[in-house]
């Protein structure tokens, strides 16, 4: 039966002028539970397009008066949308491969065996997911992006549980005066998190503040922070420090665990008395400001190694917000990168308006250790080398293809059949993910229904093996 009951049956017309075949076929897709309609010509079949409007036609390509080709143009004069699936005789290949290159979604040889008929079909409505999703994500990011100016802000995109969790805390903390600590991997957007605490506050009118702990030396860092005095370091004017400059604002501390000692004490002093002096001078400096810092090291763990003052910390930890990894919010994946792709698009003045399947699916299969930054790098990339309107695995960089998910690797082990390989790649993902066959499919890059049928014909041969069979004789021949 279908994979998903939560959702209608897929409708689905048979078309083919041999009446016996035809009648199988219908009955075979209405017992796995489709809404089937048939026709016996390609005349017919377009009335049936017009008064019933299916999301996959079927079609024989030999057939009298109207060919499966002739029929497939006529039915997408019609509904641009429907899939469809051609049917040849075994010896004829040759025409089905025509007529995929001339826009059919997929072909299927008589004689039909139901494994392949049904993970054709589960292909094609996969495929049909994948475009509706990709373009609903289009319009989402139009009506987002139709404002003028781009910020940091609109990076903050997501609807995983791990994105919506971590939101949650951010719009109930926002409004408060409270120092929020947010502790995440290089890449994943701290900073468009603290823009976002900012811009939720009740300080928004005034400025906010960025300043790069790890890009600056001790003096460099004091200065910045602190302002100095004409005279000091050889200075001609006054400067004032961000302390003072995010006045009524919010001061951001990006990478606050390489902060030197002396710089920390400084800072604790700043917090706990509500002033600064600027570096060479004595005057006490009145300061107003939300702070927020960021680190991609536990800070405890640098307290614990006396690298961070514990007092410090506990005045910037007072609320911590976990910002999740690509890898914890992979169901975004397909959102970002549609924003990324929309941003370098426009920005480069390319036509190219999504991904393909087999892209995407790259995209959603590797690990991101740069997270977001690397995402975006990756979708410019892609946008630059793009050759048709939309984006290909060939223009995705080479290691997002050598770095999957599925553990352990399928070997090449001499001495084991194709079909042994297939069987330890299926049972070896579903191992890895817990035996969710959604999950293997997709690192597999095959449909879910060809897994099940897969396991299927699995249980049937060690049946009829009996007791003696070796559970899986391409692991025993690998080891």
């Amino acid at each position: 039966m279908m994979s998903d009951k939560s959702k209608a049956p897929a409708r689905i017309l048979v078309v083919d002028d041999e009446t016996a075949a035809r009648s199988a076929l219908t009955e075979l897709l209405r017992e796995e539970g489709y809404e089937v309609q048939s026709a016996g010509d390609g005349f017919k079949a377009l009335g049936r397009l017009d008064a019933w409007n299916p999301e996959i036609m079927v079609t024989d390509l030999k057939m009298p008066g109207m060919d499966g080709i002739q029929l497939m143009e006529k039915a997408r004069e019609r509904s641009s949308d429907i899939s469809v699936v051609v049917m040849t005789a075994f010896g004829t290949v040759e025409s089905a491969v025509e007529a995929i290159q001339q826009g059919a979604d997929d072909y299927l040889t008589k004689p039909l065996h139901l494994g392949q008929l049904l993970v054709v079909v589960e292909r094609v409505l996969e495929h049909r997911a994948l475009r509706q999703e990709t373009e609903r994500l289009r319009n989402e990011l139009a009506r987002r992006d139709s404002f003028e100016q781009q910020t940091e802000y609109d990076n903050l995109l997501g609807r995983s549980r791990a994105f919506r969790e971590m939101m949650s805390l951010v719009e109930q903390v926002a409004s408060s005066d409270a120092s929020v600590l947010l502790v995440g991997e290089n890449g994943t957007g701290k900073e468009s998190v603290a823009v976002t605490l900012h811009e939720l506050s009740k300080r928004r009118e005034g400025p906010f503040v960025p300043v790069h702990c790890a890009a600056m030396t001790e003096d460099m860092l004091d200065r910045e922070l602190f302002g100095y005095e004409a005279g000091y370091g050889g200075a001609t004017d006054r400067r004032e420090g961000r302390f003072v400059q995010a006045a009524g604002g919010t001061l951001f501390l990006d990478e606050v665990a390489d902060l030197p000692m002396p710089t920390q004490a400084k800072i604790l002093r700043a917090l706990q008395e509500g002033t600064i002096e600027r570096m060479g001078g004595s005057e006490q400096v009145p300061i107003d400001v939300r702070l927020l810092a960021a680190s991609d090291r536990e800070l405890h763990d640098e307290v614990q190694a006396g690298a961070f003052r514990e007092d410090l910390f506990y005045r910037l930890n007072v609320i911590c917000v976990r910002v999740p990894t690509l890898r914890e919010r992979r169901d975004d994946i397909p959102l970002l990168a549609m924003h990324f792709l929309e941003r370098h698009t426009r920005a480069s003045g390319k036509p190219v308006n999504g991904f393909t399947e087999r892209a995407l699916g790259v995209l959603l299969n590797f690990d991101w250790p740069g997270n977001i930054t690397q995402l975006e790098s990756c979708i410019e990339r892609a946008v630059v080398l793009a050759r048709g309107d939309e984006v290909e695995p060939r223009e995705l960089p080479r290691e997002l293809m050598s770095s999957g998910r599925s553990g352990d690797e399928m070997p090449s082990v001499p001495g084991a059949s194709l079909r042994e390989l297939e069987r330890f790649a299926i049972l070896k993902t579903l191992e890895h993910v817990s035996g969710s066959t959604s999950k293997a499919a997709r690192i597999l890059g095959i449909s879910p229904r060809k897994i099940q049928y897969r396991l299927n014909e699995y249980r049937e041969e060690d049946a009829a093996a009996g007791p003696m069979r070796s559970p899986d004789r391409v692991t025993a021949v690998a080891k």
